[in-house]
């Protein structure tokens, strides 16, 4: 399988052309992060050359104090349009592929028509710079009040705004435990998923704990039809590389 490191969980401690290096010495074949804006951005680049492994996406950045983004955030239109050409800025020079645009926290019909008319605006700055846009429901036990939370919400703004640029992303963690039946809501919505994502759930512990019996699962991602990336985005109780026993087993499923 070709799994990926999310450097916003993984070696989060060191400056990201470092923890690049390190997910390619362990043996991970590409690499994903969330916020890679305080970063030296040269150095980075680099470190992705010389590791020879591609960056597959970054999150647009959290709002100044801090939230997870605004695109849903009815009177935040300006900032959070400001926030994804600063993506697409990065996504371009890391070479990424794929931008997650956060919806922030809201809720009613008013957000949901903000996002919309977001995402069609940032799918045409996407299209100009050849990015796919993925939206990702987040669990309401993390991130509560959060605007946009299960996979049928997701699928209907992303078939509303009827865009090829935007596509979904699927986190197991996150549906597990917003909604559980992850297999049979994975086939669901295939055809919309641009990205999957994984942790042990409920905590997002390595993917060789937890409820979730995930070296049998994300094979049965691929025998539905999934070929693409699959990211370990999970937090450790310690030092990322005592918690890497999981991966050459996945690796080679």
């Amino acid at each position: 399988m070709k799994i990926a490191a999310n450097l916003g969980h993984l070696w989060k401690d060191l400056p990201l052309d470092q923890a690049i290096r390190a997910a390619a010495a362990a043996g991970f074949e590409a690499v994903e992060t969330q916020y890679p804006y305080a970063h030296d951005r040269a150095a980075a680049v680099q470190a992705l050359a010389d590791a020879g492994i591609p960056m597959l996406g970054v999150n647009v950045p959290p709002s100044a104090t801090g939230e997870p983004g605004m695109a849903a955030v009815p009177g935040r239109e300006a900032e959070a349009r400001e926030g994804i050409l600063r993506a697409i800025d990065w996504a371009q020079a890391l070479g990424a592929r794929h931008i997650h645009v956060m919806s922030g926290r809201a809720s009613g019909e008013a957000a949901g028509a903000t996002f919309r008319e977001t995402l069609r605006w940032a799918c045409e700055r996407a299209a100009e710079a050849k990015l796919t846009l993925v939206l990702e429901p987040l669990n309401d036990r993390d991130q509560p009040g959060y605007f946009l939370s299960t996979l049928a919400q997701a699928a209907a703004i992303i078939e509303s705004v009827g865009r090829p640029e935007l596509g979904l992303m699927f986190d197991l963690y996150h549906v597990q435990v917003q909604e559980g039946d992850v297999l049979r809501r994975f086939e669901r919505h295939l055809p919309l998923i641009r990205h999957v994502q994984f942790a042990g759930a409920p905590r997002r512990s390595p993917p060789d704990t937890g409820e979730l019996a995930l070296e049998r699962v994300l094979p049965m991602l691929r025998d539905l039809g999934w070929d693409g990336w699959m990211a370990a985005e999970y937090g450790s109780p310690g030092p990322t590389d005592d918690f890497l026993g999981w991966l050459p087993l996945y690796k080679s499923l």
